[in-house]
């Protein structure tokens, strides 16, 4: 009677072949990855023009993001982005100015258009600084539940968030930061001018925040990076 040995190489099965090593994708099939949501996207927009884009920009953007990542963390990704926009959208609410709703681009983001909003520096960064602000909380609770749930899903998607509103903080439009670094110019230096709204210390107050927002979320972002040997 022969003694099974559980380390003992399994023999081959017909028409099968071990490999201990993964094949990864092909050169073409990420290329096939990658554009196909593209394309898909840009026929939607040949079929319904703005009104395609505007309506089911955000789904678009879900399906787009689940080819390349995958349906969870695409819908996780998306959320973020939401929220991210709601911040802009309920701070000028809450001033009194006319947004629109969160409209959503494929593959570029999303954005609130403001209607005869009047230029007004401090008024401008609050509004700008709302949607880091609030997408960077947003990421907290992710971080946060995927702790507390042990979900590297969630950590990882955290880190995307706190990645995606660093990255808006960039001082140049048409991101969040080039609004915000234009604002805080404008305080100081509208003294020159006599401008009605300058305010050295609203400056000052409006740098601070400026500051404060990019550590925190490089902060966030070092904190929930989770190395290759973790994934």
């Amino acid at each position: 009677m022969s003694q099974f040995d559980p380390y003992a190489p399994r023999e081959a099965e017909p028409g099968y072949e071990y490999s201990p090593v993964r094949r990864g994708p092909t050169f073409r099939e990420l290329i096939r990855k990658f554009f196909a949501p593209i394309i898909a996207a840009g026929l939607l927009l040949l079929k319904f023009g703005a009104f395609g884009i505007k309506f089911f920009g955000i789904f678009i953007s879900v399906g787009g993001y689940a080819l390349i990542w995958g349906w969870k963390f695409a819908v996780g990704f998306v959320a973020l982005i939401l929220v991210h926009e709601l911040g802009h959208f309920v701070e000028a609410k809450r001033q009194g100015l006319n947004p629109s709703l969160p409209v959503f681009i494929p593959f570029l983001g999303a954005y609130v258009a403001m209607k005869n909003a009047p230029f007004d520096p401090w008024r401008n960064l609050l509004v700008s600084a709302a949607g880091p602000f609030a997408g960077g909380l947003a990421s907290l609770a992710v971080w946060g539940l995927g702790e507390a749930l042990d979900s590297r899903l969630l950590v990882a998607l955290a880190y995307a968030g706190f990645l995606l509103n660093l990255f808006n903080l960039i001082p140049a439009r048409p991101f969040d930061g080039g609004f915000i670094w234009r604002s805080v110019r404008a305080l100081y230096v509208g003294r020159r001018q006599g401008a009605a709204w300058t305010s050295p210390v609203r400056s000052v107050l409006g740098a601070a925040v400026y500051a404060g927002l990019i550590v925190t979320l490089a902060l966030g972002m070092y904190a929930t990076h989770l190395p290759q040997d973790r994934l």
